[in-house]
């Protein structure tokens, strides 16, 4: 707004004129967009929004490595070589009995224990050992049948042959029935010879082995059925251990196993896989394995662990690049190659057979190629750092240039230039009519020195 002259109140600029000045400020705003616009490329992301550049980024590209920043962050090669590759399952197992040398020592008739010869959980034990005396009605009743078919037969000896058969038969059957009831063949011979009814009989061990339960002591009456005894035999023993579903298909019957146990440092044996199991854990996704091992000299014991190593399917002519050369992202396998130029560039491979050190290449590399053996997973995250800030290049503000190195700092620090005085800048719209800024100039700054009075009293500035 402008004053008129003489006069203080404010004069309103004419809408005309307004109009005139907003379309003149929109030509040359647009005028200077139109000249700019094709001063930089379009990106592919500015222009039609391509999304899948995004995904680009996640895809190793070929990365160019200096060999002082390779040796820097630890990156070794190695060659793909042709050559045997064995497979093998190594797992943990725990020694167990074999159950197939378990007995369970029950009696047969009722009756009540008079002595307990084999009174200690542990206790080793042999075959045909005795393990209590026994009263029983029932033993007494059979040996007065014994002893009075033994009389029968002698009564008869100058009877008919069918009488003579007849007391044989009896004689027979009573013997037979102590003998079913594990009464010992000495025992019951040893009745007929004295003619004398025992009050007491032994029973003896049917097995040989270790104790593991006894679930009797003297005095006890016992009945027919009733488990007094658990034995046994460890001789020979069972490892099981659990195998991987990936790796069942490496194990079979029959096939050696190498044990080591860390309870007997150096006690290396050999055994053979004596069943697997037919169903899969579902929590752990492991198969049960049992392996048969000899244990003569009684060492190994139940309940010990064993480190158990299978050795699987070999493989005579195989192309193999050592594990830490693949890099597995859960789609694909991926190695580094190096090229005839230096460029470390990424390749899919497909895998076969695996081990502790080495892996078969199905697909993907030839024999004689390099690849990058350690700090691959390094190598990688350079590769995609490069192709997303590749990827980002040309957007505009994403200046990708390296910055200048600064200079050394010197003991005397360096004292910047003061600044040149700038020529004011014309306002380029102080000349367009209308426009008159005198109103908006900036009034004069006021001297700080306090005015003084003069000696006619009046103040002067």
């Amino acid at each position: 707004m402008n004053r008129e002259e003489g006069h203080g109140t404010p004069r309103r600029i004419a809408p005309w004129r307004m109009a005139i000045y907003s379309a003149v400020v929109a030509a040359t705003v647009g005028g200077v967009y139109f000249a700019t616009r094709d001063a930089s490329a379009p990106t592919p992301m500015a222009a039609d929004h391509n999304h899948g550049a995004a995904a680009g980024a996640q895809n190793a590209s070929p990365v160019m490595l200096p060999p002082e920043q390779a040796q820097r962050i630890g990156v070794t090669y190695a060659v793909a070589t042709v050559g045997a590759l064995e497979r093998e399952v190594r797992t943990v197992g725990q020694i167990t009995y074999d159950e197939t040398r378990l007995h369970v020592i029950t009696p047969k008739i009722d009756g009540y224990v008079e002595r307990l010869l084999v009174n200690a959980t542990g206790q080793p034990v042999e075959m045909g050992q005795a393990l209590l005396t026994i009263y029983s009605p029932m033993l007494v009743q059979a040996q007065e049948e014994l002893l009075l078919a033994k009389r029968l037969t002698r009564d008869v000896a100058a009877a008919s042959t069918d009488a003579q058969r007849s007391a044989a038969d009896l004689l027979e059957s009573s013997r037979r029935r102590l003998a079913y009831w594990d009464i010992p063949a000495t025992e019951i011979a040893a009745i007929e010879e004295t003619g004398t009814v025992r009050r007491t009989l032994t029973l003896r061990s049917p097995a040989a082995g270790y104790v593991l339960e006894k679930n009797v002591v003297a005095g006890q009456r016992i009945m027919a059925g009733e488990a007094l005894y658990q034995v046994a035999d460890l001789r020979r023993v069972w490892v099981e251990g659990e195998v991987f579903e990936q790796d069942l298909a490496q194990v079979r019957i029959g096939q050696m196993v190498h044990a080591d146990f860390q309870a007997l440092p150096g006690d290396h044996r050999m055994g053979r896989i004596g069943y697997v199991y037919p169903t899969i854990s579902p929590e752990t996704r492991t198969v049960r394995v049992r392996v048969v091992l000899a244990n003569a000299d009684l060492q190994l014991k139940p309940g010990m662990y064993a480190t158990l190593r299978i050795v699987g399917g070999a493989r005579t002519q195989a192309l193999t690049v050592p594990r830490g050369a693949v890099l597995s992202t859960g789609e694909r396998h991926v190695v580094f190659v190096r090229e005839g130029n230096g460029q470390l560039a990424p390749r899919e491979v497909a895998l076969g057979l695996t081990n502790d050190t080495r892996v078969e290449v199905l697909r993907g590399l030839s024999a004689g190629d390099t690849v990058v053996a350690s700090a691959t997973f390094l190598v990688d995250a350079e590769s995609n750092l490069g192709k997303a800030l590749g990827g980002m290049g040309n957007m505009p503000g994403m200046e990708m240039s390296t910055p200048p190195a600064s200079l050394p700092m010197t003991s005397t620090p360096r004292i910047p230039p003061p600044p040149r005085p700038t020529k004011p800048t014309r306002d380029p719209m102080a000349d367009m009519p209308g426009m008159d800024h005198s109103a908006h100039v900036a009034p004069k700054a006021k001297s700080a020195t306090p005015p003084r009075a003069s000696h006619d009293g009046q103040i002067k500035p």
